[in-house]
């Protein structure tokens, strides 16, 4: 019974101190207690049938006190009763959120940051995930409705906490700068830092220290960033065999459902908001989206075949092949198979191509649909990239994987794109002793020259920057492809949403 205390931890275990280890001894957990006949659980542990009966029941029962679900007498409640334990009112009374300072994202994520769920922030390196991180960090310390009134906890497992970049958005955001007394002004000693250069302090730290600073003083805001970097470290350096790659893999994906279980205990049992950054990477291969565009492009530039020798050999159509095609394909040089002349079959070959009098059917003009229940096909709806074919832009893949993706309540995406202008020409520059470069100079006139010559090209003038909600269970998901998210900038206060046109 490894896993009783953690389901409950003030079980008292002493009165069956000699049932347990029997019970762990043949991997039996609380769920099988619950779901199992006794019988059956007696006849795998040769333990006392009675003694099997009261564990069960007095498990289901500490399960009904844990869970609020007793009568008035102690005993557990009919479920006939309609009595339900929460109304509508009360849970919205408990909702919490952290704002995000800014009235368009937090409509976006359907009021803010919640309380009680664990968030992630991905996206490629300069997009804005710091930025929002320190936003957060600032705005829950803002009593209701702007924040939770509480302190936060900064974890960093890369670069240390930017106080000057929090003393700027101090000073410049009229919200933060306009509380009022009796209220508390956020400010940097509301902040506790602390770093974990490897996985083994992380957990550490994730394990003792930070429930007692969470008790201490009342923190409301847990921030990881980031969370992959660690596991990087750790898991991903190692070379090996391919053998020794799995179990690596293994333990990787064991240590991250450890690392998300921490996350949610310490957001449900404290109800604070627990925020992680995590990086992206970019996705190489057998994505669907590459597939559909190049059919595209190919049936607009060519019109379709109706010669039934090349409909046999397969150009020009979208039907799936069979396995036996695919293998022999695959094993002609180039991966393609032997090419049949476009010529009339002579009488040695009238037996291997059937002709029909029936005329061959145009090919559909779509792409066929890809295979439903690949991952290629399926993480566009949870990475937070490849959910648009027209988007011409390279895919990225949030970190730690599918694993992780399990074991967070949200993810919010934030994406960059390049925003080119005309490169600028500078009649005058000044060189590295004072001088003009306007004199008469060979060399200058080259520069000229070359100048003249980069006149008009365009050059990197700006990056745009966009927020998306990929699943959340307090808000809607974003529409597909950049249309659905909220463009945003950074500026001296934070980050401000950029008013549509």
């Amino acid at each position: 019974m490894t896993d009783l205390l953690r389901v409950l931890p003030h079980f008292a275990v002493g009165q069956y101190a000699s049932l347990l280890p029997v019970l762990e001894k043949h991997a039996l957990t609380t769920s099988d207690l619950l779901t199992l006949d006794p019988v059956d659980i007696g006849k795998r542990t040769h333990l006392p049938l009675l003694d099997l009966k009261r564990l069960c029941a007095t498990v289901l029962n500490a399960l009904h006190a844990d869970l609020g679900v007793l009568g008035p007498s102690g005993q557990s409640a009919a479920p006939s009763s309609g009595a339900l334990k929460q109304t509508a009112a009360s849970l919205a009374a408990q909702w919490q959120t952290i704002s995000t300072l800014d009235a368009t994202l937090d409509s976006a994520l359907g009021g803010g940051i919640p309380a009680g769920y664990v968030t992630e922030i991905t996206g490629e390196s300069g997009a804005g995930k710091t930025q929002f991180l320190l936003t957060l960090l600032l705005a829950v310390q803002l009593p209701p409705p702007h924040g939770l009134g509480r302190p936060a906890l900064y974890i960093s497992t890369e670069a240390p906490l930017s106080t000057r970049r929090l003393s700027q958005m101090l000073a410049a955001h009229p919200l933060l700068r306009s509380v009022e007394p009796p209220a508390p002004r956020p400010s940097l000693d509301n902040i506790i830092s602390t770093a974990t250069p490897d996985l083994e302090s992380q957990d550490h730290i994730l394990t003792f220290q930070v429930p007692v600073e969470i008790e201490r003083r009342n923190i409301g805001l847990l921030v990881l960033d980031s969370v992959a970097a660690n596991f990087r470290a750790e898991f991903e350096r190692s070379a090996g065999t391919h053998q020794q790659h799995g179990s690596n893999m293994g333990a990787r994906s064991t240590e991250l459902v450890r690392l998300g279980m921490q996350l949610r205990d310490l957001a449900r049992k404290y109800n604070l908001a627990v925020v992680v950054a995590n990086q992206v990477a970019d996705r190489f291969g057998g994505g669907s989206k590459t597939p559909v565009s190049s059919f595209r492009h190919q049936s607009q530039s060519q019109p379709p075949q109706n010669h039934p020798h090349h409909q046999f050999a397969g150009v020009g159509s979208s039907t799936q092949e069979s396995p036996l095609a695919t293998r022999s394909k695959r094993n002609m040089p180039g991966g393609a198979g032997p090419a049949i002349p476009a010529v009339e079959p002579s009488s040695s070959l009238a037996d291997i191509v059937p002709r029909s009098s029936i005329p061959e059917p145009r090919p559909p003009s779509g792409a066929p649909a890809p295979p439903a229940l690949l991952l290629d096909h399926q993480q566009r709806w949870f990475t937070g990239w490849g959910d648009d074919p027209d988007d011409q832009a390279a895919l990225k893949t949030p970190s730690l994987g599918l694993v992780w993706s399990t074991q967070i309540a949200a993810r919010i995406a934030l994406y960059k794109r390049p925003a080119y202008g005309n490169r600028l020409r500078h009649h005058s520059r000044q060189r590295l002793d004072g001088s003009d470069d306007d004199g008469d100079n060979d060399d200058d006139d080259e520069d000229k020259e070359d100048d003249r010559s980069r006149l008009g090209m365009p050059a990197l003038h700006t990056w745009r920057r966009w927020m998306k909600v990929v699943f959340a269970p307090h808000a809607p998901a974003s529409a597909p492809g950049l249309d659905g998210a909220v463009e945003f900038q950074v500026t001296m206060a934070g980050v401000k949403a950029v008013a549509k046109d």
